[in-house]
């Protein structure tokens, strides 16, 4: 089955599901929940991106092409991707490609890595971008 695609609506799904684990308090559900939260946060810092790339007038490449396709990259190639935007917001994402902050440390490989690689400081630092984003994408 074919999903749409709604990057919008998806980045706020995430983004919820992200703010709901960092705040678990409880017995042993910490810092693991918080782990998986900086994932989902990175995750909707891209989909909030992508939405940006989207409204900017970029579309997708073909499925050949997906390798080289900033639709379907992860920080922080997205990020090294987005350095010759053009488009509508180009100047808005090459300053998000040019943000060293931005999602430091966040890489799609961390979702294997074990809980205690995932820095609490980090997780912080990511759900401060991801929501910056999000707040980014909801002005288009």
């Amino acid at each position: 089955m074919a999903y749409k695609r709604d990057l919008r609506v998806a980045a706020r799904r995430h983004l919820k599901a992200a703010q709901v684990l960092y705040a678990q308090d409880g017995a042993g559900l910490q810092p693991g929940c918080m782990a998986v939260a900086g994932y989902l946060f990175g995750l909707a810092g891209e989909l909030a991106v992508k939405e940006l790339m989207r409204d900017s007038g970029l579309k997708p490449l073909e499925d050949k092409d997906r390798h080289d396709d900033p639709f379907y990259a992860h920080f922080p190639t997205l990020k090294m991707l987005l350095a010759t935007a053009s488009g509508r917001r180009a100047g808005e994402l090459r300053k998000v490609s040019e943000d060293a902050s931005l999602f430091q440390n966040w890489n799609i490989a961390m979702r294997y890595a074990p809980t205690q690689d995932i820095n609490a400081k980090w997780v912080a630092a990511w759900k401060d971008c991801a929501e910056q984003l999000i707040e980014r994408m909801e002005t288009v």
